[in-house]
């Protein structure tokens, strides 16, 4: 059982996250690393898959590269609403043509045999092709409460893309591009069974994440639990058992100044970064303006091993400036941090191309 205090349980998570100095290099190597981008379309500032490869890369990253990583080089693919290496494709297709598990969904993918046949044969044809490309020839329409409701060709794509069957090619703007599996993945990729595929996830996940628990609260999308990885341990002042990967327990620690992605995983876990860095953080982009406390957008602020504050600021491109609206301070900023987080504004103004950081007339700490 290795017993951590909280700055030692941070700088593992921190150098997990590759958001410690220096910088890595490498776009493939860093998205191996946190073994994925998530892809959300909210640009208030950037895309969050840019904003998170930015502030761990730098300025020499720029959103072409991942571009080129997933619809050329095929070093990554586009799972799911995330971006994930190609190294890792065949753990996400071991089991998948046994899916879905839904009985609803199973019974619905029954009932428009002839609609996926039609939709692999058009695909096979002349793909790829976006979603309004493809006809709707289902014979049961897809009924839902929500959005989905009878968006056939969608709900269609979106099944066989998770039987490993269609696999995402590109983008045409925000529009998906889908092709057949066989031509966008490797042909000689090896699918693990079920049962190797859900260990080597936690392997990495955990790899990626430093320290995790081994049962967590499920999450959309990706969990935040490793089960059985990594050796326990127990971090002073938090309650229970930790899971630690052990080669991250050994190695200098050099912190930096970075502003993240209200999607990044050092912060995902919001119960997490309470425990571990003291830290109380929600994305308030669904909550009326007047009910906000730290902004629409605000970026978490990472400093050396400590998360201690957000910043909230808009990207006006017509205006060419990076408005910032205010800085919040969970703990006063020395002068040190206060410049470190100026410089990562600017630098930030930079990479996207505008002029200035300018506050706005109410802008406050």
């Amino acid at each position: 059982m290795h017993r951590l205090t909280k700055a030692q349980a941070r700088r593992i998570a921190v150098r997990a996250q590759l958001l410690d100095a220096p910088r890595p290099t490498d776009l493939v190597a860093l998205v191996r690393q946190l073994t994925l981008l998530q892809i959300d379309p909210t640009a208030a500032i950037a895309p969050s898959a840019d904003l998170v490869a930015w502030s761990r890369l730098g300025s020499t990253y720029q959103p072409a590269h991942l571009k080129l990583a997933l619809e050329e080089d095929r070093t990554l693919f586009e799972h799911n609403a995330l971006i994930r290496p190609m190294s890792d494709v065949g753990l996400y297709l071991a089991g998948a043509a046994d899916g879905p598990s839904r009985d609803r969904t199973r019974a619905w993918l029954r009932d428009n045999e002839r609609f996926r046949r039609d939709v692999l044969k058009l695909l096979r044809s002349s793909g790829p092709l976006t979603s309004r490309d493809i006809p709707d020839t289902s014979l049961v329409p897809w009924a839902s409460t929500g959005w989905t409701n009878n968006r056939n060709v969608t709900q269609m794509l979106e099944f066989l893309m998770m039987r490993g069957e269609v696999a995402i090619a590109g983008r045409v703007g925000r529009e998906r591009l889908w092709d057949l599996a066989e031509r966008v993945y490797p042909a000689d990729v090896t699918v693990p069974s079920v049962a190797e595929a859900a260990r080597l996830k936690n392997e990495r996940r955990l790899r990626s994440l430093g320290i995790a628990r081994q049962k967590s609260t499920s999450m959309p999308i990706e969990p935040v639990d490793v089960g059985e990885s990594g050796e326990p341990a127990v971090v002073e002042g938090t309650r229970g058992e930790w899971r630690v990967d052990a080669a991250a327990l050994n190695g200098d620690f050099e912190g930096r100044t970075a502003l993240l992605s209200p999607f990044d995983r050092l912060v995902y876990d919001r119960v997490r970064a309470r425990e571990l860095f003291d830290f109380e953080y929600t994305l308030e982009m669904y909550k009326p303006a007047a009910k906000r406390r730290w902004g629409y957008f605000a970026l978490p602020v990472l400093h050396h091993d400590r998360l201690v504050g957000k910043v909230d600021a808009t990207a006006e491109r017509t205006a060419c400036v990076l408005r910032v609206h205010a800085i919040h301070e969970d703990v006063k900023f020395t002068r040190t941090t206060a410049g470190a987080v100026q410089a990562e504004l600017e630098d930030l103004a930079s990479w996207l191309g505008l002029g200035a950081v300018e506050p706005d007339g109410g802008a406050a700490r």
